[in-house]
């Protein structure tokens, strides 16, 4: 700090397990992070601390300000900027971190290993003239909708802090900066394995394919074929993972392969964004044009970048190149029936369903038509369908969907499941609130001005995604109008 104090980061709890420098040293570059004038702590997670083995509620503000805008390394640190490649919008481009420094990987009491991220933290290596910086808005709104799919049960990357830098950010306009601290499984993605690919070295290729099966899917050691294995494992990950996304309307809006993470965790919450109208042509993001990654896109997007990183795998996958595409052909014809399971068996979920029948997907599309043809809520459709028909806002008791619902009737009474237990069950899976997009917008425009109270609000209600009260109701309506809501991706 300015004064000299020494800061006591030693004393809260780091564990740094630097495993990644077993790695061959092309895949990352030492970066430290920049000098910044006036740290100051804006939020701070207090449960995701703690379950990390961090103490971090005896430090005062202006420590965890120092330690969370990079200007004190905890003990171990190893603070590097990764390398990786990816198809951005279908074109290729060989990448890396430009403006994220990886502190370290964090040893919990538990034994689990998570990667320790600071987003916003400078220039790098990679940052291909780019500032290496963040604003406070985008780094608030990956906070926000991190944890919000945290509290929703979906596999995601979390935030542990933010803080402002005292220095101004140039982007359209002159904006605060800022610096997030990313938790993860990993930060390995396909565009990991796509930049050795490129290069052509198998035997680098091996050893981070070696590696990641060690952080992530140990079992697979034991298989016939590993590096097969190890590709289905990666491919069901991200099945159930866009099925869980799709399952609540969520639009990621940026799928290129460098941020599809081989841990199965969403990651990169740029232009992302959660549907209100069920529309499948939903797209939020302002440079998808053409709606690349609209959200009936998704699970088609993934399947091509699952094409992507099996291309890349080709060399381990089998020694003859015929034989390896071929195994790598089989493995993908798979994927549409494995997402279509774990979409299937949510869907079935979400409408109460116990048992499973051959016309379920056809009971679920007829519900998805006739919402799409009236313009309903995705998010509040459900919701309604798990209370009690009497409520009177209830949209099923008046004629938008009167030959659905008796369908759906119908077929409960056939599993011998009464609509009150299905109700009852659909009130587990089905939830109340989801950040809704003008909400967001309000907390992140009262945060910039200093005024958090908003953003904490929204973020308790987030937390408890499921429960309803008269508190929570208040966050469950859309916007009267949204017609051209854009995201963005914040650099």
């Amino acid at each position: 700090m300015e004064d000299g104090t020494p800061i006591p980061v030693d004393s809260v709890g780091w564990h740094f397990d630097n495993t990644f420098t077993s790695l061959p040293d092309v895949l990352y570059t030492a970066a430290l992070p920049a000098p910044v004038r006036h740290p100051q702590l804006v939020i701070l997670n207090a449960p995701l601390a703690a379950s990390l083995g961090l103490q971090l509620h005896t430090q005062p503000p202006e420590t965890l300000a120092a330690l969370f805008a990079g200007q004190v390394l905890p003990p171990g640190a190893n603070p590097v900027a990764w390398a990786y490649a990816g198809h951005q919008y279908g074109h290729f481009t060989m990448l890396g971190d430009g403006r994220a420094i990886l502190l370290g990987e964090q040893r919990t009491p538990s034994g689990q290993l998570f990667d320790i991220q600071l987003k916003g933290a400078g220039p790098t290596r990679f940052s291909r003239r780019g500032d290496g910086r963040a604003a406070l808005g985008p780094m608030l709104r990956e906070y926000l909708i991190s944890e919000a799919m945290a509290g929703l049960g979906i596999p995601t990357t979390r935030s542990l802090a933010v803080v402002t830098t005292g220095e101004p950010v140039y982007r359209d306009t002159i904006l605060p900066g800022a610096i997030l601290t990313r938790v993860a499984a990993s930060h390995i993605r396909v565009g990991t394995f796509q930049y050795l690919a490129a290069r052509g070295d198998t035997d680098q290729l091996r050893a981070l394919a070696d590696y990641t099966i060690r952080r992530h899917d140990p079992d697979v050691l034991t298989a016939e074929h590993p590096y097969r294995a190890f590709f289905q494992a990666v491919a069901d990950r991200q099945a159930a993972l866009v099925a869980r996304w799709q399952l609540v309307g969520f639009v990621h809006g940026v799928m290129n392969t460098d941020n599809t993470a081989i841990s199965g965790e969403t990651i990169d919450y740029g232009p992302c964004a959660f549907m209100n109208r069920y529309d499948p042509a939903t797209v939020f993001s302002s440079i998808d044009s053409i709606g690349r990654y609209a959200y009936g896109n998704q699970p088609a997007i993934i399947h091509w970048n699952l094409a992507r990183f099996a291309e890349s795998l080709l060399p381990l996958l089998d020694p003859d190149p015929e034989r390896a595409v071929a195994i790598a052909v089989e493995m993908l014809n798979n994927f549409p029936a494995t997402f279509e399971r774990y979409w299937l068996q949510g869907m079935r979920q979400k409408l109460g369903l116990q048992t499973e029948e051959s016309d379920d997907a056809a009971l679920v599309q007829s519900l998805l038509d006739v919402m799409e043809q009236t313009g309903a809520d995705y998010t509040n459709t459900f919701f309604h369908l798990s209370q009690e028909p009497e409520r009177p806002d209830n949209p099923f008791r008046d004629a938008r969907f009167p030959d659905w619902h008796a369908r759906w009737q119908a077929r409960l009474a056939h599993e011998g499941t009464t609509p009150e237990a299905a109700r009852a069950a659909m009130r587990q899976v089905n939830p109340v609130v989801i950040p809704r997009n003008h909400q967001v917008e309000a907390v992140l425009a009262a945060a910039e001005t200093g005024d958090l109270a908003p953003l904490q609000a929204l973020l308790a209600v987030l937390q408890s995604p499921f429960v309803w009260t008269a508190h929570h109701a208040a966050y469950q309506s859309p916007p009267d109008h949204e017609q051209g809501y854009r995201t963005f991706c914040g650099t």
